[in-house]
Parts: structure tokens; C-alpha cells; sequence
């Protein structure tokens, strides 16, 4: 039996710096409650939760839940790095459309610690080595972090295979920073400049400080149904999940030796193409993205991996205004992770916030006019993309 999928209530708590959240459990909790509020449903209907978060001990998602209601349902915690909080509505979904549950609740959260992101099991091999080597070969420069050597090389790979500039980067960051202006639960809210962007401290490669998203604290949770539930308990049901993909690497991420395959390029692609084929959707029709923006370099990549733009044509959709208001199809309204914020475990299930208040035309100032169908990319290195289709 496969049933059709509802998002039938949203909810997420202001993203802040760390040191400033209140703990984890408090946030999710939060969440969750905000999600049942705008669902009009009782926890007591939740069959089922995926609890997403990737810094925390075993049974977080217990710890965050059992405050909102302590039923006994089954409470499942997810780690998929960075595409956690969709790896958790991915599973959620699932059991909706399989029938094995009417009602779930899919919440993630997240209390990081400043600074560059690392590992924190230094007594055991990282899973990141294979993808070490090879960045170690392409990029070098060890001593830079993790994911700023990552992205920032694949930045530059895409500058030597394209032609593209530094500054369509910077352009990306402020598109970000314009759209966060209007986001009442965004870190930050103020609008920066090309040329500011481009004046921050250098990271690596084009990458200057601001192209790079901030470690963030925050929650957001989801409430799926099936239409049958909605319908029978008087849901809102205009959110629909039409198609939904899940991709990891393949042997090219490796032997392609190409920064931009490394960082996910062809799981985006892959998942893309997947979601498109199962909603029938041309990605011309899609009228709203919300996507894995960690670092600029990546949104222009995500632009050409979903088929937004053509391969190469990433610099062309910027400097056309087509990834903004007024354009072809607007980009992280929400001002993305590089304005909103990213706090690993609760980024998917923000953008899904963000989409299904664009659906339902309640984003108020942030409100694409007209949007009817939207996509979502969420991106875990290591690795995990997670691509998602919505109609209203």
C-alpha cells in the first residue's frame, strides 16, 4: 500500500551563536511542540519519531521528546552528518507511505560549539579518510579545516573547469543576506555587499570568511501524515511530499579524482534526477529551492547538479538574477545556511519549514508569489544527499 504524504505541521525555534542556545533538549523539545501546534495535533496520535542530531550522546531524541509526551511510541535517533535532518523526514516519510504509520513526528536539533567543524573521536580511523586522500592530493594545505578545504577546492575546480569568478561567489552570499533580512528566525539578519563578501578574511582558494555558513544552535520539526489522516482529523493538507530521494557515493566520487565530485556533485545529481523522474516535474517548473548553501561555492554546484542551470551555466544564472525574486526560480528564501544558519541535525527540517510555509503562502515578507512546487537538497559529506519534492 503507498499513501500519499502530508507535511501537516512545521515548527523551529530562532537559530542563535553557540554559547547562547539553550540546551538541546529544551530546543527540541521546543520544536516539537511548535510542529504539533501548527499541525492542530495532539502527541498522543504521533505513532512514531526520527530524531536527528549529529553532536550528542546515544538517546538524545529521548531526551528532547519525553518532555512533549512520554507514550512509548518508538523514538528512533538518526546521524547522517549535515543531511540528517532529512534523513530523518526521509525515514518518516517512508513509514507514512508505506502504511505502517499514519502520524510521525520527524525533529531535529543541534547544540554545536564555535569554531570550524572537526571529528571528536580522535582513538579510532575518521570515516573521511578515503576522502582525505584524495582531497590531500587535489588541494593540499592539511592544516586548513575540513570542510573549507573541501569546498573551497571544489570552488576552485570549478573556477579552472568554467572560468567562473570569485566574485559570483560573493554575489551568492549577499543574494543570502538580502533574503535573511526578512527571516524573523535567521542568525544573521543584516544585509552584506559583494564587495564586503569579497573584503573578509581569506579561507582558501576564493573562499573568503562570509562564503562559509556559521556553526549554529537550533531545532525544527516536522508532523507526516497520510491524506487519509489529515482528512479524517481536519489537517491541513496543501504540503504534499510528491517524490523524495536518498543517494550516497558511488566509485566516481573517489576515481574521478575532481573536488566537485568529492563534495557530492554527482549524489545531487543523482537524487535530483531520481526525484524528477518519480514527481514528473521538469526542474523548469520548480518555482522555489530551498539548498545545502554550507559554503557559497557549494549553491552555484547544487545550482548545475539539479539541473537549475546547465553545466557551467551556475555563473549565468547569478549575474541573471534567476536565483532570486523576480527570477526563474528563488533560492533559499529563508537566506539559507549561509544567513539562517546551520545547525547540522535541524537544517533539513528547517528548509522543509521554509517550503512548506511557501506552499501554504504564509511566509509572509519572504513569500515567493504563485509558488505551487518546491524542491529541497539537503547534503551530508561522508556521504548522504537527500532531495525532496513538494506540491501544493
Amino acid at each position: 500500500m503507498s499513501q500519499t504524504v502530508v507535511v501537516a505541521g512545521v515548527g523551529m525555534v530562532p537559530f542563535t551563536k553557540p554559547g547562547t542556545s539553550e540546551p538541546y533538549y529544551d530546543m527540541g523539545s521546543e520544536a516539537a511542540r511548535r510542529a504539533l501546534a501548527d499541525a492542530s495535533v495532539d502527541y498522543k496520535l504521533v505513532q512514531q519519531a526520527y530524531v536527528g542530531y549529529v553532536y550528542g550522546d546515544s538517546t538524545c531524541g529521548q531526551r528532547a521528546l519525553y518532555p512533549v509526551g512520554m507514550t512509548g511510541i518508538p523514538v528512533i535517533n538518526v546521524n547522517n552528518n549535515c543531511s540528517t535532518g532529512s534523513t530523518a523526514l526521509f525515514l518518516a516519510r517512508q513509514a507514512v507511505q508505506s502504511g505502517a504509520a499514519d502520524c510521525v513526528i520527524a525533529l531535529g536539533f543541534e547544540q554545536m560549539k564555535p569554531g570550524a567543524l572537526g571529528s571528536y573521536f580522535h582513538d579510532r580511523p575518521s570515516p573521511f579518510q578515503p576522502f582525505d586522500t584524495v582531497c590531500d592530493e587535489l588541494v593540499g594545505q592539511p592544516d586548513v579545516p575540513l570542510a573549507i578545504r573541501y569546498f573551497g577546492g571544489a570552488g576552485m575546480a570549478h573556477m579552472e573547469k568554467y572560468g567562473t569568478k570569485a566574485e559570483t561567489f560573493a554575489k551568492i552570499r549577499a543574494k543570502a543576506s538580502r533574503h535573511a533580512m526578512n527571516n524573523p528566525v535567521a542568525l544573521f539578519r543584516k544585509e552584506v555587499t559583494m564587495e564586503e563578501v569579497m573584503a573578509s578574511p581569506m579561507l582558501i582558494g576564493p573562499m573568503t570568511r562570509l562564503m562559509a555558513c556559521p556553526p549554529t544552535c537550533g531545532a525544527a520539526a516536522a508532523i507526516v501524515c497520510s491524506e487519509k489522516f489529515a482528512r479524517q482529523h481536519g489537517l491541513d493538507s496543501r504540503a504534499k511530499i510528491v517524490a523524495q530521494a536518498m543517494t550516497t557515493d558511488t566509485p566516481e566520487t573517489f576515481e574521478a579524482r575532481n573536488m566537485m565530485q568529492l563534495v557530492g556533485f554527482d549524489m545531487a545529481r543523482a537524487a535530483g534526477d531520481q526525484v524528477y523522474a518519480a514527481s514528473g516535474v521538469d526542474p523548469k517548473d520548480v518555482s522555489v529551492v530551498e539548498l545545502h548553501d554550507c559554503f557559497a561555492t557549494n549553491e552555484l554546484l547544487t545550482y548545475e547538479a539539479l539541473r537549475l542551470a546547465s553545466d557551467g551555466g551556475g555563473e549565468k544564472m547569478v549575474n541573471d538574477g534567476d536565483n532570486t525574486y523576480g527570477g526563474r526560480v528563488v533560492t533559499n528564501p529563508s537566506g539559507g545556511l549561509l544567513s539562517k544558519g546551520h545547525p547540522l541535525g535541524a537544517t533539513g527540517l528547517a528548509q522543509c519549514t521554509e517550503l512548506v510555509q511557501q506552499l501554504r503562502g504564509t511566509a509572509e515578507a519572504r513569500q515567493v508569489k504563485g509558488a505551487r512546487t518546491a524542491l529541497q537538497h539537503n547534503l551530508g559529506l561522508g556521504g548522504a544527499c537527500v532531495v525532496t519534492m513538494y506540491q501544493a
